[in-house]
């Protein structure tokens, strides 16, 4: 990896260091300091003259930490590297907030995802890699420089693979605008299965932070139903389409979804019985739920390894659409 540096910013230390880890190099050094007025800067603390830089930092909020001062970190160290005379600059976001607002639903709305491609790329940024955003297309159209969207199709496929049984299995949406993340799931691992793996989606309409619609589209009676999400915010909406499966006789029912943000009433969510388990992976800590809740209910896939791999194929040139498509 000579010529390459990853800084991953404290938020973000722990999967910065398994990424690292399964790149076979270490974190490249840097300083975070916060003053008594709230402000804060954070510079690199080795030469990354003509160097191919990457910066981690994932966008999630936590107590410590809001989203917004995570995205103003990541915004001014970007800038610190890019004036310190890196030749190429890419910022690595694991979760990428507000890529859910890429469109206007009432008047007047903002393009959160929009802006937030125009203050990453006014730092200089010459890529971005994410994975699992809420509307690929949309996200590629916000920004002009490069994205590199990875998912998590094979991360999933493959953990879930010895644990379909022998059953019917099905890939369900748990609404309409999902179901093309569905669908690329379902022919990943259909293959894996070797077996004609079934298809559904739930319909669902949101206005004002309220969600319902209650039809399920699909044949899921006696399989082994495997709801993929892009994230779980409270969960409701994944447990909406739980119980509508199971109304219809699936006999088990595992929500997989990239980012967990586990917000609000989000413990009660995954607790569920209905739920058989829920599988996610960590590019966001589970720390706002219980501990016993999350031993007992969540199953935590690393994507750590993927981005490591990304990372690898982006600075040696190389083509990323093996590794997310390649042959099982």
């Amino acid at each position: 990896m000579e010529g390459m540096k990853l800084f991953s910013l404290n938020a973000s230390r722990p999967f910065g260091e398994k990424v690292v880890q399964a790149l076979g190099i270490s974190l490249a050094e840097h300083e975070e300091r916060d003053f008594e007025d709230g402000e804060h800067k954070a510079r690199p603390l080795e030469s990354v003259r003509g160097e191919d830089v990457y910066v981690l930092q994932s966008l999630n909020g936590d107590p410590e930490q809001g989203v917004n001062e995570r995205l103003c970190r990541l915004l001014f160290f970007l800038g610190a590297v890019r004036d310190a005379g890196a030749q190429r600059v890419t910022a690595v976001i694991p979760y990428m907030a507000y890529a859910r607002k890429d469109r206007r639903t009432k008047s007047r709305d903002p393009l959160s995802s929009r802006y937030l491609a125009m203050l990453l790329e006014a730092m200089g940024i010459d890529a971005v890699m994410t994975l699992d955003v809420h509307n690929p297309a949309a996200f590629q159209n916000a920004f002009r420089c490069p994205t590199h969207t990875l998912d998590t199709r094979r991360l999933f496929a493959d953990y879930m693979r010895e644990r379909c049984g022998d059953g019917p299995v099905v890939v369900a949406s748990p609404d309409p605008g999902g179901v093309k993340r569905a669908q690329g799931f379902r022919e990943m691992l259909e293959p894996m299965l070797d077996r004609e793996i079934g298809a559904a989606y739930m319909e669902k309409r949101r206005s004002e932070g309220k969600v319902s619609g209650t039809l399920l589209t699909g044949e899921v009676d006696g399989a082994t139903v495997l709801v993929v999400d892009d994230l779980i915010s409270s969960g409701g909406t994944l447990l909406r389409a739980a119980q509508a499966c199971l109304g219809r006789g699936a006999t088990a029912v595992y929500g997989l979804a990239a980012h967990g943000l586990f917000v609000g009433d989000a413990g009660r969510v995954v607790s569920d019985p209905q739920l058989s388990k829920l599988i996610v992976t960590d590019t966001v800590p589970p720390t706002r739920l219980d501990a016993e809740v999350a031993s007992q209910h969540l199953e935590v896939v690393s994507a750590a390894p993927l981005f490591a791999e990304a990372i690898r194929r982006a600075h040696e040139n190389g083509s990323l659409t093996e590794l997310l498509e390649g042959p099982a």
